[in-house]
Order: structure tokens, then C-alpha cells, then sequence
């Protein structure tokens, strides 16, 4: 039996079957890897960009395709009425609320469009609320572009014990702002400036991302691959049987043929 199965016809029958198992199983493994990657979040199609009074309406909720979406708004700053967003990070989503040696402070200015409405706009991120950078609010008209983002909630924050000091806020809450900025009509979400104002640090804004569609398919060619590799085992199995019992077989014919 050994000599059977290391002779040469039996021991190419093992590398090609070897063989054949690696190629199948990895074949597999690249089939499920795409069937993995397919149910991954997407970067959504960028239609260009829209005119912020477009998507930002006042008093109403923002649409699931508004935001992240790039925008524009011309208008005036209105520096009096400019708030700083304490505890925040130059990520717009890294979490807030939990003072860290790397938050800072989200400089909004809100921006007077021409219909008297203010778009609220983060201009960008200062580690310290006396940077000389809050103050420059750009004079006269401006043409403001960057993302849309959707209010924050404020009950998601904690809010700190001791308060804050007149002219910050914990979130930009459009409700918040209403009795901040009175009087005034305020759309819906906010801009985050793409570039920044002046010498303020960039705030990092994503673009809006879909959802991945599974795509079954590939791992039904996963599963088919790995069946196809137990096809190859037991196809090796038989051809390996059958060559043990031809040689055992040829082995015992003289013995037959003295008893005969």
C-alpha cells in the first residue's frame, strides 16, 4: 500500500489535488471578502453643490439627502451675534460634552442671507476661546461654502455643572439659537465652512456615505468554490482507493494462478 501511494503516477495525483484545494479555497475567500466589502457604507454621489436656503428650511427638520450634502450661502456675517461651541474637537463627529486636553471651541457665526434669514456657520475650530482668529469675522458680503449638517440634540450632551460663560453654548441647537439670536429667522442645521475663516483651524466634515447592498451572490460563488474543493477531496479518495486495490489486486494474481 505505502509503495502505491508514493509511487509517481499517485504522488502527482496528491500535488495536483493539493494544488487544486489552495486554489479553491482561495478563491472562496476572495468571493466572501466581496460579499463582505459589498454591505460597507458607500460615498454617496455628489450631485454638486446647492444653495444652502435651498435645503435648510426654518422651523422644519433637515432631509436624510440634505445632509452632508455641499452647499453654498451668500450673505453678511453678523459678528455681534457670533457664539463659540465649547467642548468640541476639529471633527464634527467626534463625540462632545466630555472635556478632553484636545477640545477646544467651534467658532459660529451666523450669516444674514439676502431674505433676512441666518444660516448658522461654523467658520472653524480654535483651541482657546481668546484666539485673536475668533474675532476676524470677514467684513461686507461673503460667499460661504462647505457642508450641511443637521441640528444637534442637546439632551445627547452633557451639559457641564458650573455652566457656561455668556457666549458659548454646549450645542448647535437651532431651537437653542432661536432664543439666542431672537427676533431672527434661523434655518434649520448648520454650514461647516470648506475652507475655514481666516487663520481657524479646519473643522473635518465627511461627505454623506449610503448603504452597501449585500451582494448574495458572491457568497453563494464562495460556497460553490468550497464544495467544489470536497468535490476534489473525495475525487482523490476514489482515485487513490481504486490504485491500492489495482496493485493489491495484481499483487495476489500469481498466487491464484499456482493454487489453480
Amino acid at each position: 500500500m505505502l509503495r502505491t501511494l508514493l509511487s509517481p503516477r499517485i504522488m502527482g495525483l496528491h500535488l495536483l489535488t493539493i494544488g487544486v484545494l489552495i486554489a479553491f479555497i482561495l478563491l472562496g475567500r476572495w468571493q466572501l471578502g466581496v460579499f463582505q466589502d459589498s454591505g460597507k457604507p458607500l460615498a454617496a454621489s455628489d450631485p454638486g453643490p446647492a444653495a444652502a436656503a435651498t435645503l435648510a428650511p426654518v422651523g422644519a427638520q433637515l432631509s436624510g439627502e440634505a445632509v452632508g450634502r455641499r452647499v453654498t450661502a451668500e450673505g453678511v456675517y453678523e459678528a455681534g451675534r457670533q457664539l463659540l461651541v465649547a467642548d468640541r474637537r476639529a471633527d464634527v463627529d467626534a463625540p462632545g460634552g466630555n472635556v478632553s486636553r484636545d477640545d477646544g471651541y467651534w467658532v459660529l457665526t451666523p450669516l444674514k442671507l439676502d431674505d433676512g434669514t441666518l444660516m448658522p456657520v461654523v467658520r472653524g475650530w480654535v483651541a482657546r476661546s481668546d484666539d485673536p482668529a475668533v474675532a476676524a469675522v470677514p467684513q461686507g458680503r461673503v460667499t460661504v461654502a462647505g457642508r450641511l449638517r443637521p441640528q444637534q440634540g442637546t439632551d445627547s450632551v452633557q451639559r457641564r455643572a458650573e455652566g457656561l460663560p455668556a457666549g458659548q453654548v454646549q450645542t448647535v441647537s437651532s431651537g437653542e439659537l432661536v432664543n439666542l439670536w431672537a427676533g431672527q429667522r434661523i434655518r434649520t442645521g448648520y454650514v461647516v465652512a470648506q475652507p475655514p475663516s481666516g487663520s481657524l483651524t479646519q473643522v473635518k466634515v465627511d461627505p454623506p456615505v449610503v448603504g452597501g447592498t449585500l451582494t448574495w451572490r458572491n457568497l453563494a460563488y464562495a460556497a460553490n468554490w468550497w464544495i467544489f474543493a470536497g468535490f476534489a477531496v473525495f475525487m482523490w479518495f476514489h482515485f487513490v482507493r481504486d490504485a491500492v486495490r489495482t496493485d493489491r489486486d495484481r499483487g495476489k494474481s500469481p498466487e491464484m494462478a499456482l493454487e489453480g
